[in-house]
């Protein structure tokens, strides 16, 4: 998968300062290569990155490129969102799911 022009990409390097030491609230799209459901998931992340702009950063985090992450914010099963506010996991919603429902599990926690 080619990362969106609206997603950055996080990594078990740059996972500190880029999601943990952020000003404003990140969404974290967990997902591999070979996931058919993390595919799935895509358009409507990068529709969601659209959609927020500023509010939210949007990062995409490959598993199998990063397992740290991964492992430490105990990720089994892919696609996985999570949503840090203030450096915190704030929202958890895992499998893919509807625009609608990623909405309003995002916008509880904004």
């Amino acid at each position: 998968m080619a990362i969106g022009p609206k997603l950055g990409q996080a990594t078990d390097q740059n996972f500190e300062a880029t999601v943990l030491g952020a000003s404003k609230p990140v969404l974290v799209d967990f997902w591999a290569a070979w996931c058919a459901p993390c595919k799935m998931l895509r358009p409507v992340v990068e529709d969601l990155a659209a959609e927020y702009g500023e509010r939210v950063t949007i990062v995409e985090l490959d598993v199998d490129a990063n397992p740290i992450i991964a492992s430490r914010f105990s990720v089994l099963s892919i696609p996985t969102l999570i949503l840090f506010r203030n450096g915190k996991p704030a929202q958890r919603i895992v499998g893919y799911q509807p625009r609608a429902s990623l909405k309003q599990k995002i916008d509880a926690v904004l």
